[in-house]
């Protein structure tokens, strides 16, 4: 048995079938759960940090197209 990172809900488990790097769902709140450690049984919560990152990702092509559009204008105004 081991408790989920997000809301604490002991999760029942058989620790000897996990390996590293499993998945599981919590099923009292949904989280996707990656085996972080077997010895002794650890979990992690998969989904934020993915989420964090395409958030992060999606900020970033946004400022470089403002540079870009930036850098465009500029260019025009130097040629008038």
């Amino acid at each position: 048995m081991v408790n989920c990172p997000m809301c604490d809900a002991v999760i029942d488990v058989d620790e000897e079938e996990l390996d590293e790097g499993d998945s599981l769902i919590c099923e009292e709140c949904g989280a996707n759960l990656s085996v972080s450690g077997v010895s002794p049984l650890e979990l992690s919560a998969e989904d934020d940090d993915e989420e964090e990152d395409e958030d992060f990702e999606d900020e970033d092509f946004e400022d470089e197209d403002e540079l870009e559009d930036e850098e465009e204008d500029e260019e025009e105004d130097e040629w008038k």
